[in-house]
């Protein structure tokens, strides 16, 4: 258990972030054991062939037979806006020894793959997934980052209706707050109890998780990993809506919309998930919104639509 304790400041300093890297290292355990992870089984198949061009002793060798991996791969993001290219070069300027410190943490040695100078093997290691994010993230990552942040967005919803603590107690069955103490059920042998002392908690959606997790060293800073809601759309494109009365007064395009806005989601993912343009999109909902079927608000630089009350009871859901 990893419980970190809050003081009335550092509850005003709990946010979300998104962190390419972190996802990026969390995704070795579904290459690792794609049976745990049957959501992700989609972007597997799509990213085999590109899969075989990379250097995938080196990627398993940054992870270990527990799916853990060092915390040099799961960074704390600094905000919801996070770049690859800057959380790379920050890896890349990390101290190697620190590096090769983690890595023999993890496996009790260092293996073949990172073997000999340690500046070396972390360049190597930088190079590998910088390949590996080029080749198997970049062309899928419009659709995994709105995702991520139709997450963030939901739980700002829940915030602002029901408060923080009640927010926390339903984001995984492992996380858990009481009295200002935030608990984390780890999977490794872990039990340290840190004060958060103005250093700020901050929670990252990941689609590469089966349930919550935190830094291996609680020295780490207070941050909390766990598993973005909505995966199990993702990977589809819909253009349907059951709801004959709908597709009658709606139009079949529209009707889907309002059908699978019953989550937040942007107009770009939107497009992707219907298979149709978004200014396409963006079309259809503004005739939505005329007729307050939908709403949206503001996440960063994205707005998020969702279905209105009206329009759930217009599918009498």
């Amino acid at each position: 258990m990893l419980t970190y304790t809050l003081t009335e400041e550092d509850v005003g300093e709990v946010r979300f972030g998104i962190s390419p890297l972190c996802e990026m290292g969390l995704s070795l355990r579904s290459l690792k054991d794609p049976a745990r992870f049957p959501l992700q089984l989609p972007w597997l198949r799509l990213t085999e062939k590109a899969r075989s061009r990379l250097d995938t002793e080196l990627l398993f060798a940054l992870i270990d037979t527990r799916l853990s991996t060092p915390d040099l791969l799961n960074p704390r993001p600094g905000s919801p806006l996070t770049r690859i290219a800057d959380e790379l070069d920050q890896f890349r300027a990390t101290d190697p020894s620190l590096f090769m410190r983690q890595i023999e943490a993890l496996h009790g040695e260092i293996p073949t793959a990172l073997r000999g100078d340690p500046g070396m093997a972390l360049d190597r290691t930088v190079d590998v997934l910088e390949r590996y994010w080029e080749s198997c993230f970049q062309p899928h990552w419009l659709r995994m980052r709105t995702l991520l942040e139709a997450d963030i967005a939901y739980r700002g919803r829940q915030i602002a209706q029901f408060g923080l603590s009640a927010m926390i107690n339903t984001i995984d069955t492992r996380v858990s707050i009481a009295n200002a103490v935030v608990s984390v059920q780890v999977r490794c042998q872990l039990t340290a109890s840190k004060a958060v002392a103005g250093r700020g908690m901050t929670f990252v959606p990941t689609i590469f998780t089966s349930g919550a997790s935190a830094p291996s060293d609680p020295n780490e800073p207070p941050m909390i990993m766990y598993a973005a809601r909505g995966q199990g759309a993702m990977w589809e494109t819909s253009t349907s809506a059951t709801d004959a009365g709908a597709i009658q007064l709606l139009g079949r395009t529209r009707a889907a919309l309002l059908a699978v806005l019953g989550e937040p989601a942007s107009s770009t993912e939107l497009g992707l998930r219907m298979g149709v343009t978004t200014s396409a999109v963006n079309q259809h909902l503004r005739a939505l919104r005329a007729g307050r079927l939908v709403t949206s608000t503001r996440h960063g630089r994205v707005v998020l639509y969702f279905r209105s009350e009206l329009g759930t009871a217009f599918l009498g859901e």
